[in-house]
């Protein structure tokens, strides 16, 4: 397999699973949970390996220990050339695969579609909170009241019940 003039050897795969902090290192994570990501995507880290000036290839493969196989959201692999034909590294500050995954995971979350999606979220949840008290509100401000039984065709006694503003 050929990426651009280089031959393979010096292309490195990276998985999401590689950095995501939701798994165990049974199931694929490499670094410690308190440097990884939560569930990075393979465009994240292409974007981010992109910006570092490194030659990316996606590919549509699956990661092997990967539980929920029918879903897109786990799918992508990375290959990164790492090394020159030469054997020097391309990049000095990241000579190694886990700089370089260090270095994914430093910069996942600076990414401007990361913190768009935490600020969205964030209003989503003030939003929550103020329709619990506009639920509140309504409550209070509503009463229910009993009006007289009512009997129907089979004299059966019938309580009704009707919401009044006070």
């Amino acid at each position: 397999m050929q990426f651009g003039n280089t031959c393979c050897i010096w292309w490195v795969c990276i998985y999401p699973a590689y950095i995501n902090s939701k798994k165990t290192l049974a199931e694929g994570r490499r670094l410690p949970k308190s440097q990884c990501v939560e569930n990075p995507t393979y465009q994240e880290i292409r974007d981010v390996l992109d910006a570092t000036g490194f030659k990316v290839g996606v590919e549509n493969k699956l990661y092997p220990r990967e539980q929920n196989k029918d879903s897109l959201l786990y799918r992508g692999r990375i290959r990164v050339q790492l090394k020159n034909d030469d054997s020097t590294p391309c990049n000095p500050q990241y000579p190694t695969r886990k700089a370089l995954m260090h270095h994914i995971c430093d910069m996942i979350p600076r990414l401007k579609t990361r913190t768009q999606r935490q600020g969205g979220a964030d209003q989503q949840a003030q939003g929550g909170a103020n329709d619990l008290q506009k639920g509140r509100q309504r409550r209070q401000g509503w009463q229910r009241k009993a009006l007289s039984p009512t009997h129907s065709s089979d004299s059966k006694t019938v309580h009704r019940f009707i919401a009044l503003r006070l």
